[in-house]
């Protein structure tokens, strides 16, 4: 996608460095950051610098690509190891930063370049299916549709493109009159700072609610599709997403509202039979009781937005029982939320 005319991709390699851009600093400030070794690669995605699930699998490819080289460099193998484990610890619900780790561990064997060029073909992969799942979900959105969707699944979640936003950006490009509901997505507001982001970069008409306000919305006939990204999919159809996306699948339900999970397969995790399977990540208190932005003048404020005497529970993820999914949009299509129909779509 570009930003400024320019086009980017979320995170990339380049001899032995990363690049990638910080979305911690957006909506307010566009930087390229790059990080060069594994454990500065880890703190990108500990600290959330690279997040959204194919972002953090390309990256995580790339950590364990340079834990290769770091291993050749200084002759001591044993780092590798050591690396992999680090690596995995950084985000424990994503699928994706497993999958990718393990397919470069295991052609890393062969030499430092194998896994360097594994690491790449994860993150050109990744570009493509969400091409592709923009292409399939395309087709389930009207000329004239409300789309609400919640937290950010665009191009800045993966290394192009995204999942949940890729049909919407595909629509747009074919003239369709949409119009997008962007879930605020509390606590990190990633659907006000990312999702309203990318959609005015791309010139997709918006406006970004409350969280609470979306069973509201949906209640009066204003949203026609709800459509999410998934950082873990179960074998059953059961999928993990940012925290809140299962209470939005049980008012679109109540009210007869189409949801749709966006995923490439590499979120699938087959060996997971379900939704109670899946680790769910619990962050910072901080995150619940301070927000951060810029003042009047442009510098960034740390600001405490709850009582001082309280504490808070911060899950950054639920998980939506598949009966609630009207289907899910992959690179090879849309599927039913059942083992049956995802089996299908890997079989395929």
């Amino acid at each position: 996608m570009k930003v400024g005319g320019k086009h980017y991709r979320t995170v990339w390699m380049e001899d032995h460095a990363v690049f990638f851009i910080d979305q911690n600093l957006l909506p307010f400030e566009f930087l390229i950051r790059q990080s060069h070794s594994y454990r500065q690669t880890c703190h990108a995605i500990r600290t959330m610098q690279v997040r959204g699930a194919g972002a953090i699998g390309a990256i995580a490819g790339f950590a364990m690509a340079q834990a290769f080289f770091e291993a050749e460099e200084l002759h001591d193998p044993s780092i590798i190891q050591k690396a992999k484990t680090e690596i995995e610890s950084t985000r424990p619900t994503a699928r994706n930063l497993f999958y990718a780790v393990e397919k470069v561990y295991a052609s890393g064997h062969g030499s430092s370049l194998t896994a360097f060029n594994e690491a790449h073909a994860i993150a050109g992969k990744d570009a493509e299916d969400c091409r592709k799942i923009g292409e399939y979900g395309n087709g389930l959105i009207k000329d004239g549709f409300r789309i609400e969707t919640h937290c950010n699944a665009g191009w800045l979640a993966f290394v192009d493109y995204g999942s949940a936003l890729s049909p919407v950006y595909k629509a747009h490009s074919e003239g369709k009159n949409i119009f997008v509901y962007a879930d605020e997505t509390r606590p990190r507001s990633q659907g006000a700072r990312l999702t309203a982001w990318e959609l005015h970069e791309e010139g997709v008409p918006h406006t970004i609610i409350p969280d609470n306000a979306g069973a509201w919305l949906m209640s009066q006939g204003k949203v026609d599709i709800m459509i999410t990204g998934a950082d873990r999919i179960a074998s059953n159809g059961d999928t993990a997403n940012k925290i809140g996306t299962f209470e939005k699948a049980l008012a679109a339900k109540a009210l007869g509202i189409p949801f749709y999970i966006a995923a490439p397969l590499s979120t699938l995790d087959m060996n997971c039979k379900t939704g109670k399977d899946i680790p769910i990540e619990e962050r910072s208190p901080d995150e619940v009781l301070f927000a951060e932005g810029p003042d009047e003048s442009g510098v960034m404020r740390k600001i405490r937005l709850a009582s001082p005497g309280s504490g808070a529970f911060n899950p950054a993820f639920d998980v939506t029982p598949a009966e609630l999914i009207t289907g899910i949009i992959t690179e090879k299509g849309v599927t039913d939320a059942s083992q049956d129909g995802l089996r299908r779509l890997v079989a395929g």
